[in-house]
């Protein structure tokens, strides 16, 4: 009988790891489906980021108590996994609490640790699940939520809740079954959190409860292989993604746009037509309209979203009522780009579907209301840029389609010919002095 259990539980790890496997090579395709983009400058200053950003959460203690309880639920998924390779090792090899032998004293110790780590866990979580759903913070009601993503993040919260109460069962019948002296529970020494919860088993006979223990080790660690497989289909990916979105995150100044190289050489040209190459050929395009024009980092970004919001809240367009969230392009960016990986998996190449990312995904109308403010990469606890898509969306349509408001048009021209964005010569510009003097 114990050589089928192992036989099953290896089976269910290879086909978790498998499948967990495949969707992660499938996103890592989609995201190289962008544009190149070097990042190996500074690794020092990256690795700080990744220390600060992504391990140390840095942003998120602009809000001391969210950035608390965020951390909780964090660090015990973190630290909570030295406990799942236990149960995964215990599954391979038909053993009860392996590490147990090795660890003597310092095993009850960590336990214990995990124990509290799991009780606020479940505590953070349920506080999490009341702001979402009973007192409805503004940026957890927002229409960009409507849907599916309200459910994806009302199903984590809930299934951590259950995954952690598995965990308090599992040693709470555990510490009854070794005080019996049952056969394979060795003493652990007692477990705080857990024996809180003794009284409720305390009725049930040996076997019983040796059936209780086992039900909830088997779901607590089936449902750890079924959350590995879901990670990638949730926003919750950022667990994962956080770490390299930090490392690979822009170092130059806040709000520092990159230029064009095509325009740049299109006025230095103008300017000195010697260095002009005699080959030069023509762009095949400015900015970006579907996700293939952007660049993987942008592409990764959509994938890091954890759609918590921050960026729409600090955005001034969205502020003042206009239809721009900044969450929205990041959500509407990794939409588009799932379709498009849907498409490649059923035609082994992108079939072109008379469909991008601009216009279908992302309006004219939130393009325009960004006022490149930054304010929403400022706010992002992994420094994720909706900016930078919406400058190269934005691009394609001046540039590519010549959709812009009259008003622009008009300051376009005066800065071609006059410089400046306004009607004036540059050789009156320094009137206003004059006539002050005069």
């Amino acid at each position: 009988m114990q050589y089928i259990q192992q036989a099953l539980f290896l089976l269910m790890a290879i086909s978790a790891v498998y499948l967990f496997s495949k969707k992660v090579a499938e996103i890592r395709r989609n995201i190289f489906l962008g544009k190149a983009q070097d990042f190996s400058d500074s690794p020092n200053l990256r690795w700080r980021n990744v220390f600060l950003l992504a391990l140390g959460q840095k942003k998120m203690f602009k809000n001391m108590p969210v950035a608390l309880m965020h951390f909780i639920i964090y660090a015990g998924f973190i630290i909570i996994n030295i406990e799942v390779l236990e149960i995964v090792l215990d599954g391979i090899l038909g053993t009860h609490r392996l590490f147990l032998p090795f660890l003597g004293n310092l095993y009850n110790w960590l336990i214990n640790i995990f124990e509290w780590l799991a009780m606020g866990v479940v505590i953070v979580c349920v506080i999490f699940l009341a702001r979402r759903n009973w007192l409805k913070l503004k940026r957890f009601v927002s229409k960009d939520l409507a849907g599916w993503p309200k459910t994806d993040a009302n199903f984590i919260l809930i299934t951590e809740i259950v995954l952690m109460s598995l965990f308090l069962t599992m040693n709470a019948t555990d510490q009854i079954l070794q005080d019996r002296g049952q056969a394979h529970y060795a003493n652990t020494g007692g477990f705080f959190i857990s024996a809180q919860f003794i009284p409720l088993f305390e009725g049930f006979s040996s076997s019983t409860l040796v059936a209780i223990e086992r039900i909830a080790w088997w779901i607590h660690i089936a449902g750890i292989f079924a959350f590995l497989n879901y990670l990638p289909y949730s926003k919750h990916l950022h667990i994962a993604l956080a770490f390299p979105n930090a490392y690979y995150a822009k170092l130059d100044s806040p709000g520092k746009m990159k230029n064009m190289p095509e325009v740049q050489n299109e006025v230095l040209y103008a300017m000195q037509p010697e260095l002009a190459p005699t080959n030069a050929a023509p762009p095949a395009s400015f900015g970006a309209k579907d996700v293939f024009d952007l660049s993987w980092k942008n592409l990764m970004d959509a994938y890091s979203c954890t759609e918590c919001g921050r960026c729409t809240d600090e955005c001034p367009a969205n502020i003042t009522g206009k239809l721009l969230s900044p969450r929205k392009i990041m959500m509407a960016t990794r939409d588009r780009l799932e379709e498009v990986g849907k498409n490649i998996n059923q035609n082994n190449s992108f079939v072109a579907d008379n469909k991008s990312l601009l216009h279908d995904y992302i309006s004219v109308e939130e393009l325009r209301a960004c006022t490149t403010c930054n304010a929403c990469v400022e706010a992002c606890p992994v420094s994720i840029s909706p900016l930078d898509i919406i400058v190269e969306l934005r691009r394609s349509l001046i540039m590519e389609e010549s959709n812009a408001p009259q008003e622009w048009n008009g300051t376009f021209s005066n800065i071609e010919n006059n410089f400046a964005p306004w009607k004036f010569s540059p050789d009156d510009r320094d009137k206003w002095a004059t006539e002050m003097n005069a």
